[in-house]
């Protein structure tokens, strides 16, 4: 695979159309979490993902490790999916990783995406799903309306 500025160009269109895919799955992974931890979550809106889908290809450092993954995941398939397992996975998670930002939402949004993995499944191709579910975890991950990520962190130090 060679990634130039085009192939992260394409990337960047593809991801962001998926927005019709990607923002219901963000939304019943919130919902689910939301349920699971007995807090709220905001849901997010098209215009969201969309403003974050621009920041995140808008940081070409960023951007161009982006494309790669996506690319990566939409074109990779294992002839009964099993031998493949450990590279979708991996790939998947970092991706989430990478969309959800910094520590710690990088691990969260890691450990998200197994969850929204075992929920999502397509049969398009080994990693076809793994992608829906590491773009929905590292976005869902990376947007407000979490409570505890609303206002100064109590565990700040100040003097």
């Amino acid at each position: 695979m060679h990634v130039t500025p085009a192939v992260v160009a394409e990337e960047y269109e593809w991801v962001r159309s998926r927005g019709d895919r990607t923002v219901p799955l963000i939304n019943e992974v919130r919902e689910d979490l939301a349920d699971l931890f007995e807090t709220t979550v905001d849901p997010v809106s098209d215009q969201q993902y969309t403003e974050a889908v621009e920041a995140v290809f808008a940081d070409g450092d960023l951007a161009v490790n982006v494309a790669a993954l996506v690319r990566l995941l939409r074109n990779l398939d294992v002839d009964g999916d099993y031998p493949g397992f450990v590279v979708d996975e991996l790939l998947g998670r970092e991706l989430a990783g990478m969309l959800a930002g910094t520590q710690p939402l990088r691990l969260l949004g890691e450990a998200t995406f197994h969850y929204a993995d075992v929920h999502i499944h397509d049969g398009a191709g080994a990693g076809t799903d793994d992608l829906d579910a590491a773009l929905a975890a590292g976005f869902q991950t990376r947007l407000p309306g979490w409570n505890w990520t609303e206002g100064p962190s109590p565990f700040s130090v100040s003097e």
